[in-house]
């Protein structure tokens, strides 16, 4: 067990840890730069106010994002997918209207997602992984 990451809370000491993968719609290359970059700082603003926390995101391909997130137990990681989702899709889209122009539906991202929970062991391949999707995929 790596004690650097356990969370001692009021009533429970934790170390809730998941990947989290999703695509756009129709796997539509819309995540630029600039729209890659407004995602990492919406992502950041949605973890701080909902009560998780980002321990390393990358976006792939600009299709598909990577994510490794710590939660109290109480968060329930689909929780956590919605809320990422549903705000930062809201968001993306008044900052970047033109990108609707290139998802018929109006929806920016996939209703599907992957999830995998971290365990202490596992957690330095996860980053690396995460890590190496940037080299891949041109950012």
């Amino acid at each position: 067990m790596n004690k650097e990451n356990i969370i001692h809370g009021r009533t429970s000491v934790y170390n809730c840890n998941y990947h989290i993968v999703f695509t756009t719609k129709y796997r539509r290359k819309v995540l630029n730069a600039d729209i890659s970059q407004y995602f990492k700082q919406v992502l950041n603003e949605v973890a701080k106010e909902k009560g998780f926390t980002i321990r390393n995101v990358e976006i792939g391909d600009e299709d598909h994002i990577y994510i490794f997130v710590s939660a109290h137990p109480k968060i329930s990681p689909s929780y956590i997918v919605k809320m990422i989702k549903g705000i930062s899709a809201r968001l993306i889209f008044l900052k970047f209207p033109e990108i609707k122009k290139q998802l018929w539906s109006g929806h920016l991202w996939n209703p599907s997602y992957y999830l995998e929970t971290i365990g202490s062991v596992s957690e330095g391949a996860i980053r690396k992984y995460i890590d190496n999707q940037r080299s891949k995929n041109h950012c």
